[in-house]
């Protein structure tokens, strides 16, 4: 886990803690709407009108989906900004510009602005009194990629879409790469329901993405939706067999060809005045896209000398069935990750634990349960459950303790290590 340096930007950081935080909060209570960063964005110039943007929401796969097309597009040549959430290891995660973490002089300098606005508006008693801590951030991103004389932002939404914060921004793409049940309590107990959420980020006579064809009860939904706007609904096709990363890999090839197509060329090297496409998915970009915790592996040596073991080790952040099935039937495919899972898994009070804690079972896992924040689940309460579904568990409360017996027991026992259920969680676990 990496800490902030720079004193300056603890201090806004610090300050910043102070607002509505939904991220750290139960969201059955959570309040939305957009007039609070409308009246910030008006107050600070409106920086999100300063660079073209793509946008994107979904279940599964936003952020990598984010960082492809943000790798993408430092091929050809522009200038990228990348707004996504939460982070794993480091708060600079948030914000890039070039698929690095902004300077931190760069991102306290943008949140304080920020701030000020904030301020600025409690004393005028505007909507923006009442900003979260969601707010500020989204716009200090943009007030930052604005200085920093960005062309193109890939924005991640925080929850949702309609009524996200990111929402501010006039997006040439909205792309929502997947819809199954999430954050039932806010964006309603259906695909559908869910699906008019998202679909909220389409913009009028611009372009829509989606894989969900419009005979899916959520990929009509947000057909309709781009026909109501008058947006140009592509979906690409992708084989009923296939891999997160090559799914992902189709959307985003979906997206450059279409700005190709309606005359965005690359501006930088060998293919300068190139129409973007697929082409600039090579081994380099996918390289350059790989984010801490999701489908993250490494090995781990255990012991030494003649007893040293090596222990195959995956973070995963993923909080739902859907994202978890994916990520197993992934691993599958993968010599490494055929034999026995042993799982360390916390998992966030509005979480559907028995659907995550059931694919394990199936799985054949075993788990120890432990507990990575303040929303997380009681690890004890995950063990009652894990009863129920047929899945063998221990406790430990303590999430580096949790890891360090993991580790010592699968070398013993021959099995691959997961570490599952929250993204927070993978941010606990220390790197080789």
């Amino acid at each position: 886990m990496r800490d902030v340096r720079d004193q300056q930007l603890i201090d806004v950081l610090a300050e910043l803690d102070g607002l509505t935080n939904w991220e750290s909060r139960p969201r059955d209570g959570m309040r939305v709407g957009l007039d609070p960063i409308h009246d910030l964005a008006a107050r600070l110039g409106h920086p999100e009108r300063s660079f073209r943007s793509i946008h994107v929401a979904g279940t599964k796969g936003k952020s990598s989906t984010c960082a492809l097309l943000e790798a993408a597009l430092c091929r050809a040549g522009f200038r990228v900004g990348r707004y996504s959430s939460p982070h794993v290891e480091y708060f600079g995660e948030r914000m890039t510009l070039d698929g690095h973490p902004a300077a931190e002089p760069l991102m306290a300098s943008a949140l304080l602005r920020a701030m000020e606005a904030l301020k600025a508006a409690r004393a005028d008693n505007t909507a923006a009194a009442h900003a979260t801590w969601f707010d500020v951030l989204t716009i200090a991103a943009f007030v930052l990629f604005r200085d920093a004389g960005v062309e193109w932002a890939v924005v991640e939404t925080g929850l949702g879409g309609r009524l996200d914060s990111t929402s501010v921004v006039p997006s040439d793409v909205a792309i929502i790469t997947n819809i199954e049940l999430e954050h039932t309590e806010v964006l309603g107990k259906t695909r559908a329901k869910i699906a008019f959420e998202k679909a909220g980020i389409i913009k009028p006579a611009r372009i829509a993405i989606t894989p969900l064809p419009a005979s899916d009860e959520a990929g009509a939904v947000i057909a309709a939706r781009a026909d109501e706007l008058g947006a140009a609904l592509i979906v690409p096709v992708l084989p009923d067999i296939t891999t997160i990363s090559e799914r992902n890999a189709r959307i985003v090839g979906a997206a450059l060809e279409a700005l190709g197509e309606r005359g965005v060329r690359a501006k930088g090297g060998a293919a300068a005045g190139k129409p973007l496409g697929a082409w600039l998915l090579d081994r380099a970009t996918l390289e350059a896209a790989r984010l801490p915790g999701r489908m993250e592996f490494f090995d781990v040596e255990v012991g030494k000398g003649d007893k040293a073991r090596t222990v195959h080790v995956v973070l995963d952040g993923a909080h739902v069935p859907f994202n978890l099935a994916a990520v197993l039937a992934d691993l599958r495919l993968t010599p490494d990750h055929t034999g026995a899972c042993l799982a360390v898994v916390s998992i966030a009070r509005d979480k559907d634990a028995e659907g995550l804690l059931g694919l394990l079972a199936k799985e054949g896992a075993t788990a120890i349960f432990t507990h990575a924040t303040d929303r997380s689940r009681d690890p004890q309460e995950l063990a009652d459950i894990a009863a129920k579904v047929g899945l063998s568990c221990t406790v430990i409360a303590d999430p580096l303790k949790a890891y360090a017996q993991a580790l010592e027991t699968a070398a013993l026992s021959g099995q691959w290590v997961l570490v599952t259920g929250s993204l927070y969680m993978t941010g606990v676990v220390p790197r080789p």
